[in-house]
């Protein structure tokens, strides 16, 4: 089989995810294009992070492609240094020939982007757009979506860390009982800011990650708000973007990393 080249790799993710629907304060896309866009891909690494053992685990696996959900450059650079662990990972990928891409906002904006596959792993049906954009309602960030029945708290958190694959969960503690949990929005990543989206839309529940104190102050006695942490609630990105190259390329190399790991250790 001929192997598809680097631009016919980054279409079909775009037809996914396509650019435009990116954050306008996002930085979706290329991050290193070392050489032509039409030379071949010997296989594909997928990763939330950039990292520099990211890099190295593209370059032993023969892979010249990584596709991130983090865009590797978000803020200016003034200066290249390997002393930073981003910039040390550009280093090694800019000596190795490595093209890398980012979907970040556009895939969390996707019609079935991240909150979305998240909502069908838990289980939600009926899934809709939290916050849905003003040009494009079919796409945003956030859904929410009901079980069949309601669950205990208990069966639900436990759910959440099935799904997430964490052993641990910010809770609010608002001193009251929940009844049941059967109407859950949430969203990837740091979705504090809609936590009154889903207060609005009635839900029970709200999953997110990286939730400011206050907002458990202030929000945790209207909603059972549950932080599960930022790389356990993008970590399923790496399965969305294998999905979208498998099926249009299914005999072609595509790896999810297995090097990168959480930054964040809970003791």
């Amino acid at each position: 089989m001929t192997e598809p080249s680097i631009i016919e790799i980054i279409e079909c993710i775009e037809a996914f995810a396509p650019r435009s629907i990116q954050e306008k304060w996002d930085n979706t896309g290329w991050q290193l294009r070392p050489a032509s866009e039409l030379n071949s891909c010997t296989g594909v690494m997928l990763c939330l992070d950039v990292t520099p053992e990211v890099v190295d685990e593209a370059v032993s696996e023969g892979c010249n492609l990584i596709v991130s959900h983090h865009p590797l450059l978000f803020h200016g650079l003034k200066q290249i240094s390997p002393d930073r662990p981003n910039q040390l990972a550009l280093l090694r990928a800019i000596t190795h020939g490595i093209y890398i891409y980012s979907s970040h906002t556009a895939l969390d904006n996707a019609p079935e982007g991240v909150s979305h596959q998240l909502g069908k792993m838990l289980g939600l049906m009926d899934i809709q757009v939290l916050s849905p954009r003003q040009t494009d309602p079919s796409t945003g960030l956030g859904v929410i979506g009901d079980f069949h029945y309601a669950l205990s708290e208990d069966d639900f958190l436990k759910r959440v860390k099935e799904v997430y694959q964490t052993e641990s969960l910010r809770v609010s503690d608002s001193g009251r009982s929940w009844r049941g949990v059967q109407n859950v929005a949430l969203c990837s990543g740091s979705g504090g800011e809609f936590i009154p989206d889903a207060i609005a839309a009635r839900a029970d529940a709200y999953i997110t990650s990286d939730t400011r104190y206050h907002d458990f102050v202030d929000f945790g006695r209207d909603i059972l708000i549950v932080d599960t942490g930022h790389f356990e609630s993008e970590i399923c990105t790496k399965s969305i973007f294998s999905a979208i190259v498998s099926e249009k390329f299914p005999n072609f190399a595509v790896r999810q990393s297995r090097a990168e790991h959480n930054p964040v250790r809970y003791v």
